[in-house]
């Protein structure tokens, strides 16, 4: 590290609320939905199954999706039915009665994708839905092109199954077929069912294979933080473990492992380092460097790499169910100097509440400056250029999840980024 290296530029993020006193909050993303070149949003909570998506602009007027789902979890969009709109997939059904991860509901773990009408001037409250299929546990899911450019891919990701809370779970891909308004459900193969237990994150990646323009996935699971990739050469699917995890609470909680994660990118590696929460719903901050006894390039390749973790922050103890307020980190470039810093999300109670950002000052050696840049509960975190002025902003929703933890005064923001 240069020591001419200019002075940090402390994180500066304006809030707004989009929406506050919600029912329910976990997932978020942040698509253009309706084609202006603006990015929207799309949410909802576990209880009530409506989805709702808030269109860019002075006062973010939430439009209705679908009220019909029971239980939607994990969801990612993509321009499924070729009208040049992206449009939601979402995975529901996870749980029984009992509603925790104890209670899997045998017969759910379904995907749909639900149809853009392209306008929202059309009746945005009967977004039509179409069935991908289905694996017990579904929990996350991403859609991309893992093995060929062709038809988009799903990869479903249950995070428990029907026999055990803890036992090995399929990692499953689902193929676009011919006719995406009339099939019945999409072609499905097994991409792994002997390697993952207990997956709760998954974060899609492009531009880290070697050679390939293909998608990959990195996985936070029982096992650790793994890269999941498809290797066209060899015809196969290749699974590189980038470190365990957190192991030392077992005993106390039950959980190891980790619990979501991120790539991050440095000095024009996009694969420099891996930011990750820990375990499950953990109370652990952590990242994996390349270790310098991989040649001292940090260039070198990620399934060559030894890599190091090293522990940065701790966020209270594990509650009576064993859990910690963490649940999400996303890596970008929100102050333009080409590196990534990131962020981590927290559910609460305060103080372990809102969200911290960090700042790589000396990556290999695990030194990061740190601040909190909001404050409101934190489920999930979709980062975007929201005003067009060439600067990566982010929104949270809160996480109000019965039987997990139900946030107070529970909102929608947006943190507009002022660096």
């Amino acid at each position: 590290m240069s020591p001419e290296r200019a002075p940090l530029t402390p994180p500066r993020f304006t809030p707004e609320i989009v929406t506050d006193q919600l029912r329910d909050g976990y997932w978020l993303e942040a698509p253009d939905i309706d084609g202006d070149g603006r990015p929207d949003l799309f949410g909802y909570g576990l209880r009530l199954g409506e989805i709702y998506w808030y269109q860019n602009g002075a006062d973010w007027p939430r439009r209705m999706v679908t009220d019909g789902f029971r239980m939607p979890v994990g969801a990612d969009f993509a321009d499924i039915s070729g009208n040049g709109s992206p449009d939601i997939v979402v995975c529901y059904e996870l749980y029984g009665p009992i509603g925790t991860i104890h209670d899997p509901d045998p017969a759910g773990g379904k995907i749909d994708w639900i149809e853009n009408p392209g306008s929202p001037d059309k009746d945005p409250s009967r977004w039509k839905r179409h069935y991908i299929g289905r694996a017990t546990g579904m929990h996350r899911l991403r859609v991309g092109h893992f093995t060929q450019t062709e038809r988009l891919e799903v990869i479903g990701l249950p995070i428990v199954a029907e026999a055990d809370v803890h036992a090995v779970l399929p990692v499953v891909l689902f193929t676009q077929p011919d006719d995406v308004h009339q099939a019945e459900e999409w072609p499905m193969t097994v991409v792994d069912d002997s390697s993952f237990r207990m997956i709760h994150g998954a974060e899609k990646k492009k531009g880290l294979i070697p050679g390939s323009d293909l998608d990959s996935i990195l996985l936070a699971s029982d096992e650790g933080v793994t890269w999941l990739y498809y290797d066209q050469t060899g015809r196969e699917w290749r699974k590189v473990l980038i470190g365990e995890g957190e192991t030392t609470q077992f005993e106390q909680t039950g959980f190891r492992g980790s619990g979501d994660m991120d790539a991050g990118g440095l000095g024009g590696d996009r694969f420099a380092y891996v930011a990750a929460l820990e375990p499950f719903h953990g109370n652990t901050v952590a990242v994996y460097v390349k270790d310098a006894a991989s040649g001292g390039d940090t260039h070198v390749p990620a399934e060559q790499a030894t890599w190091r973790r090293m522990l940065l922050d701790v966020y209270g103890d594990p509650n009576e169910n064993g859990e910690g307020p963490g649940h999400q980190v996303v890596c970008a470039d929100f102050d333009g100097d080409g590196d990534d810093e990131f962020l981590v999300a927290l559910r609460g109670p305060w103080p372990w509440q809102g969200v911290m950002y960090y700042k790589a000052i000396d990556a290999r050696n695990g030194v990061f400056a740190k601040w909190r840049v909001a404050d409101e509960s934190v489920a999930r975190i979709a980062a975007a250029d929201f005003n067009g002025d060439g600067r990566l902003d982010f929104a949270t929703i809160a996480y109000s999840v019965q039987n997990y933890y139900v946030a107070k005064d529970a909102k929608l923001m947006l943190y507009r980024n002022a660096i």
